[in-house]
């Protein structure tokens, strides 16, 4: 952009010089006054004088040659940084070996999520059951919806709007943590909260 306004520039430079020099060269050819009256009348013509030297054509200056740059932003809007969101704190809540029961000490995490949501009235989740691997896949998904749907139903006792609330069960098929025992057992047993973007 700012080279092509240099070589507009340049252009005009280039015509204005060529048009003052035909000027100046129209005019050094007009009469001079007293040339046409005859002489020897008592009138003194003053000898010609020479006409004016006409001004060459400036060539014009070759445009100063203007690095590329990459077009930017005007500064306002140019060095936004951007921030990612933070990850919402939202607890996983446990349960007793094959129950759906939401236990008196899960409430604790249900309660600190409830008030995230609240304060973050635009969100929707997803509730994800989770079982151990004990038990058929099918009664282990049967499980595992019936643990989203307890904490949903918690989460809209308390005022979270249903429709913000999608359950879905995963039964076993998604551990928390691998193990063949009780110790990785009660860490499976769990209603996962997803954000959904």
């Amino acid at each position: 952009m700012l080279r092509r306004q240099i070589e507009w520039y340049a252009m005009l430079v280039a015509v204005l010089a060529l048009a003052v020099g035909v000027l100046v060269s129209a005019c050094a050819t007009t009469p001079e006054v007293g040339q046409g009256q005859p002489g020897g009348v008592g009138v003194t013509t003053p000898a010609p004088s020479p006409p004016p030297p006409v001004a060459a054509p400036v060539a014009p200056a070759p445009a100063p040659k203007v690095p590329e740059e990459p077009v930017r932003p005007p500064a306002a809007v140019a060095e936004r940084p951007v921030t990612p969101p933070a990850a919402p704190p939202l607890e996983d809540v446990f349960f007793d070996f094959d129950k759906s029961v939401v236990r008196e000490d899960a409430k604790a995490s249900l309660n600190r999520n409830l008030a995230w949501l609240k304060a973050n009235a635009g969100v929707k989740i997803a509730l994800e059951g989770h079982s151990d691997e004990r038990g058929t896949n099918e009664y282990n998904l049967a499980l595992g919806e019936r643990r989203a749907k307890s904490v949903q139903e918690y989460l809209v006792a308390a005022g979270i709007a249903a429709d913000r609330i999608k359950t879905i069960s995963y039964g076993e098929e998604r551990p928390f943590v691998l193990g063949h025992d009780e110790s990785a057992w009660r860490y499976n047993r769990r209603g996962h909260f997803a954000v959904q973007r």
